[in-house]
């Protein structure tokens, strides 16, 4: 089983594929951690080694229960599981709180626990899941403040053929006072070394998920949110990577953060070299008012080991947000070729522009048309009509059904860009009401892209989103939502909550934005989500709980994208990032990049295009024909096979990318040259993960190749052109 208890020595052991995560109770109360790291099979004398971590000379506090003792238990000295501030621990904490008399300390101790198969879902929030019992195991661990009542459950959920371990947090207030909760990891983990690598993936608009390595410091290292959304400057995840470490080999420790708001990642190395990693909401600008009687459940973090380097830990979190956070209709099916008008037309257009550009869309192969922003109220710039969601007469004179059905009637599926959760202050919406917007009272409300966000908090604004959703949906033929959201937030206040709750209101707003996307996916199960945030500034595995792709950045052009896409990469999956073949030369950096490039790039993501079809020649047309092809021969392999990382794009002056079907019957090898050199050497790229020892023919060129050679010598590029590319499809011979 994926989680055993040892009675006699206090201890759990927490199994998956290929670690182990261990800890213990000492002293009948306190969860002690002992171990995470490679699968141990046989834990005998794990524990003994607590006995030397207090053996050191300390001018720490030593619980009262243990002064006068030989045992020179000390919480500051030991590996903890889940630390409480307040108490003889100086550390980061992973749970603080403030109390009715105003103490502040928390001293939570082991209450009791159960082991139960499958894994509980979270209550309003997204989490991982399981198909049936039998794929997990849960823990949970409940800690007991006996002065206040609070009871602190934590949850640990063991996927074992997986290989991931989810950890969340709940917080029941059990006593007659109430607690205000002022910080809440949802995981923590104390490593007795500090010879690690941080990383981190950063970034800003247009130039997301850049991997950032450093070495652990003495101190605080961490990255954060503090903007309402997760956001285009940090994502929610860290990593620690043995040093050395690299794609292929070398220990590396992912965590990674299941919400889409306001969190912090990070870790403190203290004096004695323990280093703890936790990651969690921020508590920056939080408190949460858990009345008696009440529970505050946390977001889900998902931890995983690779022995195997990066790349093994990215496989991992592909597999399980692929499978187990994924969900609906769309979950293991392709998707289809989509023609955005954005780049092409951006507020430009009317009826007869977008019928213009389907028609070549059609010719060329692609399956469904998409209608950006600009089509309802006034919208003729980004300075009015966020909220008046009604189409705009002057430029679709039939409305959007009578679009939908003209696009339709071209053979193609339709869909509707939104941004539901804004409102522009020059609105109908805003002139009825002021007040539903996040401000704070007598203060100057400062926009952002010209628009203000809508208050989520409130089930009023609310009902409206999931309202006006709701009625475009059920009576226009729409196969696709595009939902963008453009601005982070500023002035944050709630004209619904009191006082004391104002600090809740960031939470409150994610937790109301998830109640909207679950409604909406729920009821219209067969239309296609996309999620997009000025490109990928909301790009987190909250996200992918509701939507079934995301549109992974606003720079389209596809040099700019190998980064991008590599970074993200790291943690999502290549069926999740939208990529489209965009305009020559590209709008923003001038780059002449050949359209066989462009597509190949967009080709490792979730195909589309992204320019004026209207005006596509002859030529073009019969390159996108080529195009859709390769991308359907290929998609399934890339979307749900394994993904090997082979040349990084932020090391080398090329990035090459493989994708392996399960059965490793098939592989589809991507690889492109940034800057090309004279008379250069051959450039060699060795695949990975193949079966050694059968044979591999490649489609394009006939030549067949031993597994072994394709991974120890690998196949010899030219860099003889910038922005050159090659994607080749192997077959294993029988």
């Amino acid at each position: 089983m994926p989680i055993l208890w040892n009675e006699t020595e206090k201890l759990f052991h927490l199994k998956t594929k290929h670690s182990s995560y261990i800890f213990c109770i000492a002293h009948g109360k306190y969860p002690v951690h002992l171990y995470y790291g490679k699968r141990l099979e046989n834990t005998q004398g794990l524990a003994v080694f607590l006995n030397k971590l207090g053996d050191r000379p300390s001018v720490y506090a030593k619980s009262p229960e243990f002064i006068g003792k030989e045992d020179d238990f000390r919480l500051e000295l030991m590996p903890q599981e889940y630390p409480f501030y307040g108490n003889t621990d100086l550390k980061t904490p992973a749970f603080s709180a403030r109390y009715e008399n105003g103490s502040r300390i928390t001293n939570a101790v082991y209450a009791g626990h159960r082991i139960m198969d499958g894994k509980p879902r979270l209550c309003g929030l997204p989490s991982t899941y399981t198909e049936s019992d039998a794929e997990a195991q849960t823990l949970e661990l409940t800690l007991t403040d006996e002065l206040t009542g609070l009871n602190i459950i934590l949850s640990y959920t063991a996927y074992e053929e997986t290989d991931a371990i989810c950890r969340s947090v709940r917080v029941e207030n059990n006593g007659e006072q109430t607690v205000d909760i002022t910080s809440v990891m949802s995981a923590s983990v104390d490593f007795l070394s500090a010879d690690f690598d941080l990383v981190t993936l950063g970034g800003t608009w247009t130039d997301e998920c850049n991997i950032t390595r450093r070495p652990l410091a003495f101190g605080i290292q961490s990255v954060d949110s503090k903007r309402g959304s997760s956001g285009h400057m940090h994502s929610p995840f860290l990593a620690l990577a043995e040093k050395g470490a690299r794609e292929n080999s070398g220990e590396v420790f992912g965590f990674s953060l299941v919400y889409s708001g306001n969190f912090v990642a990070g870790t403190e190395v203290n004096e004695f070299h323990i280093s703890r990693a936790f990651i969690g909401m921020n508590p920056f600008d939080f408190n949460w008012r858990l009345n008696p009687g009440e529970t505050f459940t946390a977001p889900e973090a998902v931890m995983v080991y690779s022995g195997k380097g990066f790349g093994g830990m990215s496989r991992t979190y592909h597999r399980l947000y692929r499978t187990r956070l994924a969900r609906g209709t769309f979950r293991d099916k392709n998707r289809p070729v989509l023609a955005n008008n954005w780049e092409a037309t951006t507020f430009q257009f009317n009826e007869d522009k977008i019928i213009a550009i389907a028609q070549k869309a059609k010719e060329a192969g692609v399956e469904l048309m998409v209608l950006d922003d600009g089509w309802f109220g006034n919208r003729n710039d980004d300075t009015t009509s966020l909220g008046d969601w009604f189409p705009n007469q002057e430029k679709l004179p039939n409305g959007i059904g009578g679009l939908a059905e003209k696009i339709e009637g071209l053979g193609l599926k339709f869909g509707l860009w939104f941004e539901p959760e804004m409102i522009s202050p020059k609105s109908k919406l805003y002139e009825m009401h002021p007040d539903w917007c996040i401000h704070a009272e007598g203060r100057e409300r400062n926009l952002g892209r010209q628009q203000l966000i809508l208050d989520l908090t409130r089930q009023d604004v609310r009902d409206f989103i999931i309202g006006f959703l709701t009625d475009i949906l059920k009576n226009n033929p729409i196969s696709y939502i595009k939902w963008d959201y453009n601005r982070n937030f500023t002035d944050i206040g709630s004209a619904m909550l009191p006082p004391e709750r104002q600090s809740e209101v960031a939470h409150r707003y994610i937790l109301g934005l998830y109640e909207i996307l679950e409604t909406i996916t729920t009821a219209f199960p067969n239309v296609l989500f996309e999620g997009c945030a000025s490109g990928g500034g909301r790009f987190d595995p909250g996200q992918m709980y509701y939507f079934d792709q995301y549109w992974t950045s606003d720079n389209s052009d596809a040099i700019a994208r190998l980064k991008i896409q590599y970074g993200t990469s790291l943690v999502m999956p290549a069926v999740m990032q939208g990529a489209h073949v965009s305009a020559y030369p590209h709008h923003s950096l001038h780059r002449f990049v050949p359209m066989k490039t462009r597509g190949h790039v967009a080709m490792t993501g979730q195909f589309g295009y992204e320019f004026d079809l209207s005006k596509a020649t002859d030529e073009t047309i019969a390159e996108m024909k080529e195009q859709i092809a390769l991308s359907k021969k290929i998609e399934s392999v890339v979307h749900f096979g394994d993904m090997y990382r082979l040349d990084s794009p932020f090391e080398t002056d090329c990035s090459s990318v493989e994708f392996l079907s399960e059965d490793k019957n098939t592989a589809v090898l991507f690889h492109c040259c940034t800057l090309g050199k004279i008379n250069g050497a051959p450039h060699f790229v060795k695949m990975s993960g193949l079966d050694r020892a059968s044979e591999y023919a490649c489609e394009e060129t006939g030549e067949v190749f031993s597994g072994a050679v394709l991974e120890d010598v690998g196949l010899a590029f030219r860099h003889s052109k910038d922005f050159e590319s090659w994607i080749y499809i192997f077959h294993k011979q029988k």
